[in-house]
C-alpha cells in the first residue's frame, strides 16, 4: 500500500489493547502488561467485555464506549473476531492497528478484515505478529518477554521467535533500538511500507531486517534504494538452502534460485546481504560509523606477524584487496619501524611495537593514495598495554585530512573490552577477532558496490522501431500457432532484431530435404533434432556434429529420425535444423538467459555455458533494466570471467560484444513482458565478437503486463516542445551519463539562482548532490532536461513522497535562456506527466526573494501558502486535475 497513517503506529500519543485482560497468563495481560510497565507516557485504554482494573489502564467495555480515539489498537482478540473489531476502530476514527492474533489464514476472513480497514483508511500492522517496541518513547506493544534499550538501529522481522532471540542477542551486548516491528503476515503494511518510514526517521541509523519472502517487489526495491542512499540497510534473507531446482525449459531456468534471485535484487537495492544476527550488527557497527566511500585497497597493520598473514588471507573472500604501499610509504616507515619489518603490505610492527610505531604506521599508511582503508590490529604483549597503543592510533586519526575508513581489532575480549570507549570516542568500529575485522572491511566494500548499483538507473536500450516489429512478428507466429515455445530458429530471429550475432540456419522437415537444403549452407554441417517433446536435444541425442557432407547430413537425420521414434515412439518431430559448424578456437562457450522469478519477475542470468552448465553452476544474476556497468559487473562476478580476460596464448575475448548481448536480452525482457524464459547457450565468445549458436524461448499468456521491479527510464516521455517565445526545446529524462551536462549547467548559473534552486548558499554543485540528480528511481522521481540544440538549457526534477500523493518541483534555467518561456514549457510538460502518474498535488518551496518564480506559478495556478516558521520562504501547490 502506502505510508499513508503510518505515523500513528511511529509516534502514537495513546494505545488502546482490544482485548486487553488481567487474567493470567492471557495474551492480553501479556501485552498490557508490558504496555504499562514499559514506561510508555501516553494513555493506556484496555477494551474487554469484562472489567480491566489494573493502574494505569482506562477500561471500557467496548470500542465505542472508549473516552478518546486512540492513535494505535493493538488487538489481541481471536482470529475470527478481527474484522468485526477492524470494522469498529475505522468508525471510531482509528487510523492504525497492530494485530497480534492469528488464526487470519482463511483468505476469506483475511480479505474481510482489508476491506472493513480500507474503507476507513486505517492501516494494519501484521496479523500474527509479535508486536511492536518503540523505546525512545517507552511503548513495549508486544508479549515479548523482554523490552528493548533505547538506540539507533531499526529492527524489522517477519519471525516473531527471531525478535524475542534478537533482544535477548542484543541485551547482552548492550545494543539499542530506535525501533523493533514484528511484520507478521504483512497482509496490508509491508517492508517497502516500513522501510519508507524508517528511512526518514531521525532517530534512525541504520535498518536491519530478517525477511523470510518480499511482497510487494517494485515498492520494496524503491524504498530499499532510497532508504540505502541515506543510511545502511542490512538483511538476513532465511531460507539460503531450500531446495530451487525444478524442471524448467531453459538451463536458465534451472539456475536461478530463490535466494539468489534475492541476493541479486538485494544488491540492487543497496542492500547489505549477511547470513546471522552476529554479521547483521557486525554490519551495522561499520556502515553506521563509515559511509561507504567505495574502495576495497585494504592496508593492514599488525604487532603480530602472523595475525596479519591471516587476516590478509581472508581478504579476497570478504571481497577486498591488499593495498600495494608506494615506494614514498615505505620510506616513510623505515625510520620509525626494525631494521627486519615487512617492507610490504601487511605491515608487520614486530611483537615489541609500542604505541610510537602503531602512531608512525597509522599516518604513513593512511597518507598513501593507492591505500583507500586501514585494519590495525593489536595482539596482546608485555610490551605496551592495549590502552597505550589504542590512544596512540586515535591520536594519529586525528591527524588525517582523508578520513578514511579505519577498522581496529584488539585480539581477544579483555583486550578489546579494555579499549572500546576509546574507539567508540572516534568513531571507529573494534573487533575482538580478526575474521569479523577482515569480514566488516567486506560490509563496506559491499556496501560501496551496492550503493553504487542502487543508484544506476539504466537507460532504456534503443532499438529501431522495424527491429522491435520483427521480434513482435516472432512472438506472434508463434501464439497464432497455439505454441509457448520458440524453436531456436525462431529465437535467434527474436535475438536478431535486437542485435546480437547469431548463426544461420535452416530447417528440413524430413531427412529427405536435408540435402537440398544444405546447399545453400557452407561445409561442415551441425545437425539438431526439432521437436515440442525435448528442451535438451543433446539429452536424446538429437545433436549431430562435424558432418562433412549434405548426404552425411541427410544420413544422420534418417539415424537420429529412426533412434528416437524407436525410444519414444510417442514424440512428435517436426523436422532439423542445419547449421555451418562455427570453428570457435580458444572462444569460450557462455550462458545468457532470462527467466521468470515469482516474486521479482525477469531475472537475467549470466556464465558459463556448454553441456555442463548446470554441474558447472557458474552463473551471477541481474535484474533488467542493465547497463554497461551493471552488465559488466555480471560478467566479473563469474568465475569463467577470468578465462574471458586471456590467458598465456589465448587472447581476450570482445567485452563490449559480451555486454551489447546482455544489455540485448534486457531489452527483450522490457519490451517483451510476455517472455517467460529465454536461453543462449552456447553464446560463443572470441577475440571478435559472439555468436548465439543455439537458443529457445518460452512465452506466457498474452497481454500480461510487465513485473519489472525497477523501472526503465520512460523514454515515451521525450519530446520535441515550442515555447511561447518560438523556442524549440528537446525534453528527455535524465539518464546517469548526464551528469557531467547537468555540472555545466549549474556552473553556468549565478549565485542567486543556485541558491533560489537549492534553498541554501552554494559557490558550486558537488556531486553528492549530482549523482542524485542523474541516477534516479522512476518509480518515485523524474528530472526532465530541456536542450536548445546541444545545449542543455534547464533541469525540471519532480520528487514524489511514497505514496506518490504529493510531489516536489525543482526547476533551474540557464542564464541565457531566461524570459522565453523554457519555465513555463518545462511546468506544463511535467504537470502532463504528474496526471499520468496520478499525483495529486505539484509543490514547491521558493525564496521569497525569487519573484520571477513565483509570478510565473501563480500564472500557472498554483496556491501560494506562507511557509510557518520560515517568514523568507513560501510553498507553492497546484492541484493535478
Amino acid at each position: 500500500m502506502t505510508t499513508r497513517n503510518l505515523d500513528a503506529v511511529f509516534h502514537p500519543r495513546s494505545v488502546a489493547v482490544i482485548g486487553g485482560s488481567t487474567r493470567p497468563g492471557s495474551l492480553g495481560q501479556h501485552v498490557l502488561d508490558n504496555i504499562l510497565q514499559g514506561g510508555f507516557g501516553g494513555t493506556v485504554h484496555a477494551v474487554n467485555p469484562k472489567p480491566v482494573e489494573r493502574a494505569g489502564a482506562q477500561w471500557a467495555p467496548s470500542i465505542a464506549a472508549l473516552a478518546e480515539v486512540p492513535d494505535l489498537a493493538v488487538i489481541v482478540t481471536p482470529g475470527v473476531t478481527v474484522p468485526g473489531v477492524i470494522a469498529d476502530l475505522g468508525a471510531r476514527g482509528v487510523r492504525a492497528a497492530v494485530v497480534i492474533s492469528s488464526g487470519l489464514h482463511d483468505p476469506a476472513l483475511r480479505a474481510t478484515m482489508l476491506e472493513a480497514a480500507r474503507v476507513h483508511t486505517l492501516r494494519i500492522v501484521g496479523p500474527n505478529c509479535l508486536g511492536i517496541l518503540l523505546p525512545h518513547i517507552g511503548l513495549n506493544a508486544s508479549f515479548a518477554p523482554r523490552g528493548a534499550a533505547p538506540g539507533r538501529l531499526a529492527f524489522v522481522s517477519q519471525s516473531g521467535a527471531l525478535v524475542t532471540a534478537m533482544l535477548d542477542w542484543a541485551a547482552d551486548k548492550h545494543v539499542g533500538f530506535s525501533a523493533v516491528i514484528s511484520a507478521g503476515d504483512m497482509a496490508d503494511v509491508d517492508l517497502g511500507d516500513l522501510i519508507d518510514m524508517l528511512a526518514a526517521d531521525a532517530r534512525t541509523d541504520a535498518i536491519l531486517l530478517y525477511i523470510e519472502g518480499v511482497t510487494g517487489a517494485a515498492k520494496f526495491m524503491s524504498a530499499a534504494r532510497a532508504a540505502s542512499r541515506i543510511k545502511p540497510v542490512i538483511a538476513i534473507k532465511a531460507g539460503r538452502t531450500a531446495a530451487a531446482g525444478k524442471a524448467a525449459l531453459s538451463h536458465t531456468g534451472a539456475l536461478v534460485g530463490a535466494y539468489d534471485v534475492h541476493a541479486a535484487a538485494f544488491h540492487r537495492a543497496g542492500i547489505v546481504l549477511v547470513d546471522s544476527l552476529t554479521e547483521l550488527f557486525d554490519a551495522a557497527q561499520v556502515l553506521c560509523r563509515i559511509r561507504p566511500r567505495g574502495g576495497k585497497r585494504l592496508a593492514i597493520v599488525s604487532n603480530g606477524g602472523g595475525a596479519g598473514v591471516l587476516a590478509a588471507d581472508a581478504l579476497p573472500a570478504a571481497g577486498g584487496t591488499l593495498a600495494p604501499l608506494s615506494p614514498q610509504t615505505i620510506a616513510a616507515l623505515d625510520p620509525a619501524l626494525p631494521a627486519d619489518w615487512s617492507r610490504a603490505n601487511p605491515v608487520d610492527l614486530v611483537g615489541d611495537a609500542r604505541p610510537e610505531r602503531f602512531t608512525a604506521a597509522t599516518r604513513a599508511v593512511l597518507a598513501d593514495p593507492q591505500v583507500d582503508a586501514m585494519l590495525v590490529m593489536h595482539c596482546p604483549t608485555a610490551v605496551a598495554t592495549g590502552i597505550e597503543i589504542a590512544q596512540g592510533v586515535v591520536a594519529a586519526l586525528g591527524e588525517q585530512p582523508a578520513h578514511k575508513p579505519v577498522i581496529a581489532c584488539w585480539m581477544g575480549s579483555e583486550n578489546a573490552a579494555a579499549v572500546r570507549a576509546i574507539f567508540d570516542s572516534a568513531n571507529v568500529p573494534l573487533f575482538d577477532n580478526l575474521d569479523d575485522a577482515v569480514r566488516g572491511f567486506g560490509y563496506l566494500v559491499q556496501a560501496g558496490r551496492n550503493r553504487e548499483a542502487a543508484m544506476r538507473a539504466p537507460a532504456h536500450v534503443s532499438v529501431a522501431p522495424a527491429d522491435r516489429e520483427r521480434a513482435r512478428r516472432v512472438v506472434e507466429a508463434a501464439r497464432g500457432q497455439n505454441r509457448t515455445v520458440l524453436s531456436a530458429a525462431e529465437t535467434r530471429d527474436l535475438l536478431a532484431a535486437y542485435g546480437v550475432p547469431v548463426v544461420q540456419s535452416r530447417v528440413a522437415a524430413t531427412p529427405e530435404q536435408v540435402v537440398e537444403t544444405c546447399a545453400c549452407l557452407t561445409p561442415p554441417f551441425a545437425l539438431k533434432l526439432v521437436s515440442p517433446d525435448f528442451s535438451h536435444k543433446s539429452d536424446v541425442g538429437g545433436v549431430a556434429l562435424g558432418l562433412a557432407a549434405p548426404e552425411a547430413a541427410a544420413a544422420a537425420a534418417r539415424e537420429m529420425r529412426d533412434r528416437i521414434l524407436a525410444a519414444h515412439p510417442e514424440a512428435v518431430i517436426d523436422g532439423f535444423e542445419i547449421e555451418p559448424m562455427i570453428v570457435t578456437g580458444d572462444g569460450q562457450e557462455l550462458l545468457l538467459g532470462l527467466a521468470e522469478d515469482a516474486t521479482f519477475g525477469p531475472v537475467l542470468a549470466f556464465g558459463a555455458g556448454g553441456k555442463a552448465v548446470e554441474v558447472l553452476g557458474d552463473r551471477a544474476l541481474g535484474l533488467p533494466p542493465l547497463d554497461d556497468a551493471l552488465a559488466g559487473e555480471m560478467i566479473d562476478a563469474t568465475r569463467i570471467a577470468r578465462l574471458l580476460r586471456g590467458y598465456r596464448d589465448v587472447p581476450p575475448v570482445d567485452r563490449a560484444a559480451i555486454v551489447r548481448a546482455l544489455n540485448a536480452v534486457s531489452a527483450i525482457a522490457v519490451d517483451f513482458p510476455e517472455i517467460a524464459e529465454l536461453d543462449i547457450n552456447p553464446l560463443v565468445a572470441t577475440a571478435k565478437g559472439v555468436i548465439a549458436i543455439d537458443a529457445r524461448a518460452r512465452i506466457a499468456e498474452e497481454g500480461r503486463e510487465s513485473r519489472l521491479v525497477i523501472r526503465p527510464v520512460p523514454v515515451e516521455w521525450t519530446a520535441d516542445l515550442v515555447t511561447r517565445s518560438g523556442l524549440a526545446l528537446h525534453v528527455r529524462p535524465v539518464v546517469p551519463d548526464d551528469e557531467a551536462l547537468l555540472d555545466e549547467l549549474f556552473r553556468d548559473m549565478s549565485a542567486d539562482d543556485l541558491r533560489f534552486r537549492f534553498l541554501t548558499g552554494l559557490r558550486e554543485v558537488g556531486r553528492d548532490r549530482l549523482v542524485p540528480m542523474t541516477q534516479v528511481d522512476y518509480s518515485r522521481t523524474i528530472n526532465f532536461l530541456a536542450f536548445a540544440g546541444e545545449t542543455l538549457v534547464a533541469s525540471a526534477m519532480l520528487a514524489a513522497d511514497p505514496d506518490g500523493v504529493r510531489a516536489e518541483l525543482a526547476i533551474a534555467v540557464r542564464e541565457g535562456y531566461k524570459g522565453k518561456g523554457v519555465s513555463w514549457t518545462l511546468v506544463e510538460h511535467v504537470m502532463r506527466y504528474a496526471r499520468a502518474e496520478g499525483i495529486q498535488f505539484v509543490e514547491s518551496t521558493e525564496s521569497n526573494e525569487n519573484q520571477a518564480a513565483l509570478a510565473l506559478e501563480r500564472e500557472a495556478g498554483f496556491e501560494m501558502i506562507p511557509v510557518v516558521g520560515s517568514p523568507t520562504e513560501m510553498l507553492v501547490r497546484r492541484r493535478i486535475s
